[in-house]
């Protein structure tokens, strides 16, 4: 686990640096500077605000004791992480529910005391309960070991490192005189950089989460199934916010985002197929 902390340490840096060389190439040493306190502005907004941006971004809407479980429909999906949480030792989370068809769910918050999981309508309308049981523990694993923090970090400074190439160009990159084919190469390759630190934290991360949601559940077998028929939907019901907001599917069980060019190839998930056959590896076990 510390080991990965340093890797983490480690890839955050890399997007921060990326920030610096994108500004120095566009604007000088000047440019550096502004874009690395950029950084610095992105990473305290994003310790501290970027959950509640990424529930709001998608519509999440809570649901808990107070507002009838959204009118006791999600009463089933509620006592269910609550009894994951207890079985992970873990704080309650708040439970959100996002009107969407297509079936997904991540979990997001700075660390477990201040947590949220959130599932979609569709991953409901296709699961068993067994199956959205064992997705559930997934998410609350990323919550154990403190995913959620990195994984909204690296939405928000992958998304930025976008921005600022585009402006940049346009702006700060005209009045130096930067050649216009030099500034359109940093307007791709910045954010192609960005995708693969992002790849990096998230395809490992993904393996542990569904390890630790394994044992959260005690049912491999079920999260493997979920996997397989989120994956085998996801493809054929677009996720419009996503596609708009790419930088957050990484955050998701499985990646939202249609398949084909760049995406595809910089996808944020490892293959299903291996993710299926190491849970149910792990099925002899229970």
């Amino acid at each position: 686990m510390f080991g990965n902390w340093i890797k983490t340490f480690v890839l955050m840096a890399g997007i921060t640096a990326l920030f610096g060389a994108v500004g120095g190439a566009l604007g000088g040493g000047t440019g550096m500077i502004l874009a690395l306190c950029l950084a610095g502005a992105m990473n305290f907004y994003a310790y501290w605000f970027s959950d509640k941006a990424v529930l709001k971004m998608y519509g999440a809407v809570q649901v808990n004791p107070e507002n009838n479980y959204g009118d006791g429909q999600f009463r089933n999906y509620y006592t269910m992480v609550k009894e994951l949480a207890e079985n992970a030792e873990l704080p309650m989370p708040k439970v959100y529910v996002i009107n969407e068809n297509q079936p997904n769910a991540f979990a997001t918050g700075r660390n477990p005391e201040n947590a949220a999981v959130a599932a979609t309508t569709g991953i409901m309308q296709i699961l068993s309960d067994r199956e959205l049981r064992g997705v559930m523990a997934h998410e609350l694993a990323h919550v154990k070991h403190r995913d959620t923090l990195i994984s909204t970090i690296s939405a928000t400074m992958a998304g930025a490192i976008s921005s600022i190439a585009q402006f940049g160009m346009f702006f700060g990159g005209r009045e130096r005189g930067v050649h216009p084919a030099v500034g359109i190469l940093i307007m791709i390759l910045a954010p192609m950089a960005a995708m693969l630190i992002q790849m990096a934290i998230s395809r490992a991360r993904e393996f542990e989460a569904d390890k630790t949601g394994a044992d959260i559940s005690r049912d491999p077998k079920a999260l493997a199934s979920a996997l397989e028929k989120i994956n085998n939907y996801a493809r054929q019901i677009p996720n419009e916010t996503a596609e708009q907001h790419p930088e957050t599917g990484q955050m998701m069980i499985i990646n939202p985002l249609s398949g084909g060019g760049l995406r595809g190839l910089f996808s944020t998930h490892p293959q299903t197929e291996e993710r299926v056959a190491r849970l149910m590896a792990m099925v002899s076990s229970y």
